[in-house]
C-alpha cells in the first residue's frame, strides 16, 4: 500500500509537485517533436 501526502492552496487547488510537472513537460515535448516529424522536420536539427 501506498500512501500520499497532497498540500493544496488556499483556495483548495491541489499543489502539482515538482516532479509531476517535470513528467508532464516530458510528455509535451515528446508529443510535439512527434508531431514536427509527421510534418517532415527533424526537431533534433532546430
Amino acid at each position: 500500500m501506498r500512501e500520499w501526502l497532497y498540500w493544496y492552496d488556499q483556495n483548495g487547488n491541489r499543489l502539482i509537485p515538482p516532479e509531476e510537472i517535470i513528467r508532464q513537460e516530458r510528455q509535451r515535448a515528446e508529443r510535439l517533436a512527434e508531431r514536427l516529424r509527421q510534418m517532415g522536420v527533424d526537431p533534433d536539427t532546430l
